[in-house]
């Protein structure tokens, strides 16, 4: 059951990187693009999460996953400060 929820939180992240993207297509407001790339990092997170957690449970990948969710937001928070200072 557990492995289901780390697939349906990967599917969210996903369905919420496809708005964004296609937000920023339409608009082209950056912080739109910013926003998609978080979380396509943050899907990768949660993918990493099922494989971690249900594939390969022997296998500790602790460090990936931390450092995946670590890019995920700093590429956000690159595009909240960028946007900030136009």
């Amino acid at each position: 059951m557990a492995g289901l929820v780390y697939l349906l939180c990967a599917a969210t992240a996903l369905g919420c990187a496809a708005v964004l993207m296609l937000g920023y297509r339409r608009i082209r407001h950056k912080l739109l693009l910013w926003s998609a790339l978080c979380f396509l990092g943050l899907m990768a997170n949660n993918c990493l999460v099922f494989v971690d957690m249900v594939v390969v449970p022997h296998i500790d990948l602790f460090l990936p996953r931390n450092l995946t969710a670590l890019a995920a937001m700093s590429i956000l928070l690159y595009g909240l400060i960028w946007e900030d200072g136009k």
